[in-house]
Order: structure tokens, then C-alpha cells, then sequence
């Protein structure tokens, strides 16, 4: 990995170093930071010759010989200093919440823009909401294309940054198109590479965010990890790991709740956590909880489900969402225990 002096190579420079490495068989990969861009050298980074040459150029700061499996995601890589903000918090310096519908009907519109302004006056810094859905049986409610445009009004009406999943290279072109602010992946493509590379370098040259969720089948969380390198190696490293239950099923809840992971992903790697307890425990009466043990595990942010009328919602709404007074509650006893955990570090 190639860390210049300046923030970006020239465009000469840039030539300069691809010349070199495309005589070993390599190529860069060039990953635009907040702060300064870095240059992934992609192929084997285990020629010497290769880097002695790179090393003695004037404009080269150092060479990062990081021995991992997931070079970009490493904590020790050139993109440990970067972030990126939503809705005006800055990830890892702040809680991000994002909140707001399982699945949005267009022919309940207005449930959708009144839920927006609702999670808005709980607290909330981005509207999520369900646009395509991956349903497990193919008769239920699939989403469609007009849940975006009711989604685009709630956002113009609120300003809340959107936070949209999409499952195949159509939609990815739809949501980019209508300037999403976060694409989110859903667990059933948490290992889809294709997709993965397809969305990093669809959103590499733009301002839209990435949240991946971590798939229910995933083992050891270097899986997670590794995920997310196939979208930050495509160009974006605007990302956000968010862990939200795996499988086999815990007894009572939805699935197994994860949130202990937190701590165990940041020795690992730079990448913000941003938790999902709906899905984790899958009924309102728990998620709160399950959200705040989140928190207190060093979460950067949560990822809910929320509805103004969960009961009158579709999808996992009428089982999992908050309404808004618990959203409220939730959301300033979570502020509560980040400033507690915030001040000990600060202490420290």
C-alpha cells in the first residue's frame, strides 16, 4: 500500500507508479480518503525489487507492508484515519442513528412521510426504509420501485439522509441514480462478492455511504471483514460494518444476537459498527435492550426499525419496530451510556 507525502498523486506521478508496478504483474487500486487518497497495490506485494523502486521516489511517503488478509480494512492501514459523516455526525466520533420502516407501500404513503418526521423529532440522523425486499416466501409483498419515490419525498420533506437496501445490479443503478445516501447489504448478499464489487465501484466517485450487514451464516468475523475489503478495494471506504444477528437461532429471539463482536471488530480493523437489534432479537419488546447492551459494547451507531403505527405496518414491522415514544426513549438512554463510555475513555 502506497501512502504519498501530498494528499493525492498528480496525475504524472500516478502514471510513474503504474508503469513500475505493471512490470511486476500489479496494478494500483486507488482509494479516495476523506484526508488523502492511498494506492492499494494490487497482486503480489511481496517483490522486493518492486518496492525498493517505489520507496525511492520523491513523492512517496512509505510503503505499508501489511500482513493480512484484508489490507484496506486493517487498523494498521492508511485508512485508519479516515471518516466520513451521515446526517451530521461523524462516525466514530458521535452515535449515529438511523431508523424508520421495514418495508415502505406505496399505497400508504402517507404512513411512510409521518414516520419520517417522527424518528426526525425522536432523534434521529437518517431515514432507513424497505424498498426491495428479500422475502423468504414468493408471494409475499417483494417491494417495487414507487416505494423509492415516497422514500425521495420523506427525505425532501426532512432532510434525513436516506438509507436504502438494494439486492442486484438494477436496483444498486436505481438507488445511485436518485442519490442515496447509504446503500445498505442485507445479510443474504453479505457474501455476495460480485454485488460487494459491484456496489464499491458503482459509489467509489460519489458521496454515498456503505452499510454492510454481516450475513447470518458467516464463522469468524476476519469473513465479516473480508466482505467489506471487496467494497473498499473497489473504491469506497465509506463503510459500515453492521453486525444484526446470525444463525442458529437463539430461543425467543429472531436470531442470535451478535453485539459482542463490537470490541473484537475494532482490534481488527478502522471500520465504525453500526448495530442492528431489530433483527437480532426480531420483537420490540427486546430490542431496546439488546440496542443499548449495543452501545454499551462500543457500538458506533443503530440501525432500527421504526414505525408512527407498527401494528398498521407491513413486513417485520408490527413484530419488531419501535413507535415513537420508545424511539425517543431508546435513543437518549443510549446518548446516556456513549457519554459514560466516551468520558472513561477520555479519562484514561
Amino acid at each position: 500500500m502506497i501512502i504519498p507525502k501530498a494528499n493525492v498523486l498528480s496525475a504524472e506521478q500516478l502514471a510513474e507508479v503504474q508503469a513500475i508496478v505493471a512490470e511486476f504483474g500489479c496494478q494500483i487500486g486507488v482509494i479516495k480518503g476523506a484526508h488523502r487518497s492511498i494506492y492499494a497495490i494490487l497482486g503480489d506485494e511481496r517483490k522486493e525489487l518492486m518496492l525498493s523502486r517505489l520507496e525511492g521516489l520523491s513523492y512517496v511517503d512509505r510503503i505499508d507492508r501489511i500482513d493480512s488478509p484484508f489490507k484496506l480494512m486493517d487498523l494498521r492501514s492508511g485508512l485508519a484515519d479516515h471518516d466520513f459523516a451521515i446526517g451530521g455526525i461523524t462516525l466514530g466520533k458521535g452515535l449515529l442513528y438511523i431508523a424508520g420502516p421495514c418495508t415502505v407501500d406505496p399505497k400508504e404513503a402517507q404512513l411512510t412521510i409521518e414516520t419520517a418526521h417522527a424518528v426526525k423529532a425522536a432523534g434521529a440522523h437518517a431515514l432507513r426504509g424497505g424498498v426491495w425486499k428479500p422475502r423468504t416466501m414468493p408471494y409475499s409483498y417483494q417491494g417495487e420501485d414507487a416505494a423509492l419515490e415516497v422514500l425521495l419525498e420523506a427525505r425532501a420533506q426532512t432532510k434525513l439522509p436516506l438509507n436504502v437496501e438494494v439486492m442486484d445490479e438494477r436496483q444498486l443503478a436505481v438507488a445511485v441514480d436518485a442519490k442515496v445516501d447509504v446503500i445498505q447489504i442485507g445479510t443474504r448478499n453479505g457474501l455476495n462478492y460480485t454485488l460487494l464489487k459491484k456496489i464499491g465501484e458503482c459509489t467509489a466517485n460519489t458521496s454515498t455511504a456503505v452499510l454492510l450487514k454481516r450475513s447470518r451464516h458467516m464463522g469468524p468475523i476476519d469473513e465479516f471483514i473480508a466482505a467489506a475489503e471487496y467494497i473498499v478495494a473497489a473504491g469506497n471506504p465509506k463503510i459500515m460494518l453492521c453486525p444484526r444477528g446470525t444463525l442458529p437461532g437463539l430461543d425467543g429471539y429472531r436470531n442470535h444476537p451478535d453485539e459482542s463482536i463490537t470490541p473484537l471488530l475494532k482490534e481488527k480493523t478502522w471500520a465504525p459498527v453500526v448495530y442492528d437489534p431489530s433483527h437480532a432479537v426480531g420483537r420490540a419488546q427486546y430490542v431496546e435492550q439488546a440496542a443499548l447492551a449495543a452501545v454499551a459494547y462500543g457500538a458506533d451507531g443503530l440501525n432500527l426499525e421504526a414505525h408512527i403505527s407498527p401494528k398498521r405496518g407491513i413486513g417485520d414491522d408490527p413484530k419488531q419496530a419501535l413507535n415513537p415514544t420508545q424511539l425517543a426513549r431508546l435513543f437518549k438512554n443510549g446518548l446516556k451510556i456513549y457519554e459514560i463510555l466516551k468520558g472513561s475513555v477520555d479519562d484514561g
